[in-house]
């Protein structure tokens, strides 16, 4: 069975359309892709599409929000279940990289393809990079507490992370390269050192860490 995006089962009709969103706009990319592709795609109607949304950009940003809140659903699953304040900073930048490689068409719409088409698409942006901010901010702010690294601006150094992954995210989407999980074990060790964690408990093999 596909991932089911909605919480439905796969032969869900606004779950069709949302898999067939994602797959026809990953591959034509927002502005050459037309309503009729995704029907087409999803064996619906135009009828069922219009029924769940009102046009094109509302699906796009739909999908915007479902990578969003299958990234966050992911994270802090792995969280709830991870100890230590280092330990919880390496799981969030794991889940981050398998979750990009796992959905890659998902994660090249909300990372790459909503950039630059207009106001509502940078607002859920924002929105979504936001989110993401607080949660990294929340497990800085632990490490500080529990000794794990010293004092930092959580919200400042969370923005750093984002901006750091994004970019390597986007630009392996583009290109190719560099692969997001071969570049884990030296973009971790980038990360901690920026936040002050002590180079004995930085592991830059990502198999040690996982």
């Amino acid at each position: 069975m596909k991932h089911d995006m909605t919480g439905g089962e796969a032969s869900d009709t606004k779950t069709r359309i949302l898999e067939a969103a994602a797959s026809v706009f990953a591959s034509k990319g927002y502005h050459d892709t037309r309503v009729e592709d995704i029907v087409a795609a999803s064996g619906s109607s135009k009828g069922g599409f219009y029924f769940h949304w009102p046009s094109k950009e509302k699906i796009f940003l739909s999908l915007v929000d479902t990578f969003a809140e299958l990234l966050e659903q992911r994270l802090l699953a792995r969280l709830a279940e991870t100890r230590g304040g280092v330990e919880r900073l390496d799981a969030a930048l794991q889940v981050c990289v398998e979750t990009f490689g796992k959905y890659r068409a998902l994660a090249k719409i909300a990372l790459v393809q909503a950039a630059g088409l207009g106001r509502a698409f940078d607002a859920k942006r924002h929105e979504v990079e936001d989110r993401f901010v607080a949660i990294i901010s929340e497990n800085l702010a632990a490490a500080m507490a529990d000794g794990s690294i010293p004092a930092v601006e959580p919200e400042i150094a969370a923005r750093v992370w984002m901006g750091a992954l994004d970019g390597i995210v986007m630009r392996w989407i583009q290109t190719g390269s560099p692969d997001p999980e071969a570049a884990l074990p030296s973009l971790r060790a980038m990360l901690l050192r920026s936040v002050g964690v002590p180079e004995n408990r930085i592991r830059t093999n990502y198999k040690e860490s996982s």
